[in-house]
């Protein structure tokens, strides 16, 4: 059966981190809302987020419809479909620390959006501008160093050897953090550069990642969305120091 993923059309957001286990393990899915509306994309998103007959209803995308399944969150998702995809360990062990993986990634992915939106999210970025420039300065110079420097360790620490968070395969993990640090290279170009260099195995996982056929190609298609400035991480130069 087909998977439904169903996550904002014009943002990488955290639908990405979705996206990208469904690409990496050649999953038969639909991004529905980048369907034509006359085919149940677009607005319909909506419409499906308050559907009444849905007696467990998401709060906001994303969320994943499998067959009479819909599971919200993120890392709820990917705790669902890591061990459908290959994507999760060969344990229950190893799946429970990719779940706890995952939670970590979403509370950086949490911080880097308070940075442009530390005050309101509902009020523009430029309403709140003197509280992102504080709010930033914290991030590149302790956090971002902080969360990248527990992962270089997690992956020294892996008993099955350091080019994997989970075991000695791929896991959803792997290319959560591949697209963590994807997007804090977009939104924190120097902060994140100098943070690198002092995690060598962060960097490699980066690139193997990249590397990897079904990932390479996703990168190179039209379906990878762009980093822009509506969606989590988002490039204001000035918050980069």
């Amino acid at each position: 059966m087909t998977y439904q993923l169903h996550y904002w059309p014009s943002i990488q957001g955290r639908g990405e981190f979705v996206r990208l286990a469904l690409e990496a393990a050649g999953a038969d899915y639909v991004d529905v809302a980048r369907k034509p509306p006359s085919k149940g994309g677009g607005a319909a998103l909506m419409k499906k987020l308050h559907d009444p007959a849905n007696p467990r209803a998401s709060f906001a995308p994303p969320f994943l419809v499998d067959g009479d399944r819909v599971i919200g969150q993120t890392a709820a998702i990917l705790l669902y479909l890591g061990p459908r995809l290959g994507l999760a360990g060969s344990s229950e062990a190893d799946a429970l620390w990719a779940h706890q993986l995952q939670l970590t990634i979403a509370d950086v992915a949490t911080e880097a959006h308070d940075t442009h939106h530390p005050l309101s999210i509902g009020s523009y970025y430029e309403e709140q501008r003197d509280a992102a420039l504080v709010r930033a300065e914290d991030f590149r110079n302790q956090r971002i160093p902080k969360f990248l420097g527990w992962f270089e360790e997690a992956l020294r620490r892996n008993p099955a050897g350091d080019r994997h968070l989970v075991g000695g395969a791929l896991s959803y993990a792997d290319l959560s953090l591949f697209q963590l640090v994807a997007g804090l290279r977009y939104a924190f170009p120097k902060a994140t550069r100098r943070a690198m260099t002092k995690l060598p195995r962060v960097a490699r996982l980066h690139t193997n990642v990249a590397r990897l056929a079904r990932v390479r190609a996703y990168l190179q298609s039209p379906r990878r969305i762009a980093f822009n400035e509506d969606g989590i991480f988002r490039h204001y130069p000035e918050l980069d120091g």
